[in-house]
């Protein structure tokens, strides 16, 4: 339902390997799962207000942008600056069998969370099966 393929990952892991540093913190990690008839997209984005969050789909590329501010205490010396802040941005790129038109989304506990239902025509479905036996067996006993 996802496309596996996300080109900038790639690049960042890549960079990794050849650096031994990442080149921006990973601060968007999600899980995506299929249960039922809708696919869930969890955002892990702790300490982002709720207001600060942005989703667009546009041809089936679903982006999520959510901006961190920093921890600004008025006169106060930062000893340490761990957590990454700014705007983060995340693109899925979303299959053609999903219905970007009714994706529903939730925050809660620093988690965003997208329902996407499956388009009806990508649902499985039972096929009936037509049998032409009785036709084969009047043939042979024609009935007189």
């Amino acid at each position: 339902m996802l496309m596996r393929t996300d080109p900038f990952r790639d690049l960042d892991r890549l960079t990794q390997q050849v650096f031994g540093a990442a080149t921006r913190p990973s601060a968007m990690p999600i899980d995506a799962y299929r249960k039922g008839n809708d696919f869930y997209v969890h955002f892990d984005l702790p300490g982002v207000d709720p207001a600060s969050i942005d989703l667009t789909v546009e041809q089936n590329v679903l982006t999520v942008r959510a901006e961190r501010p920093p921890v600004a205490a008025d006169g106060a010396e930062m000893i340490v600056s761990e957590r990454p802040t700014g705007t983060f941005t995340r693109r899925l790129f979303l299959a053609e069998t999903l219905d970007t038109d009714h994706i529903e989304a939730d925050y809660k506990a620093g988690v965003l969370t997208l329902s996407i239902p499956v388009m009806e025509a990508a649902k499985p479905r039972k096929l009936a099966i037509t049998t032409h036996d009785d036709a084969k067996q009047l043939a042979n006993n024609p009935v007189t």
